[in-house]
């Protein structure tokens, strides 16, 4: 896991997804238009507890890596 990640992830305690996206350096804007929904229903999906397929599909990444 790249330390940028892990910086994301630990030291500033964001949730997964957002942390993946930030990393990828994708808006949530950018990210809500490959799944075809708002930017506010991204947010919210972002936002969630549970990763899902779709989210991870908005990031090009595997699911698994949404389980941190």
């Amino acid at each position: 896991m790249p330390s940028e990640l892990v910086d994301l992830l630990f030291d500033k305690q964001y949730p997964p997804a957002q942390a993946w996206r930030e990393y990828l350096k994708l808006t949530q804007s950018e990210c809500a238009e490959k799944l075809g929904m708002s930017q506010p229903a991204y947010l919210k999906l972002e936002a969630s507890e549970k990763p899902t397929t779709r989210l991870a599909t908005a990031l090009d990444i595997n699911e698994e890596q949404l389980d941190c």
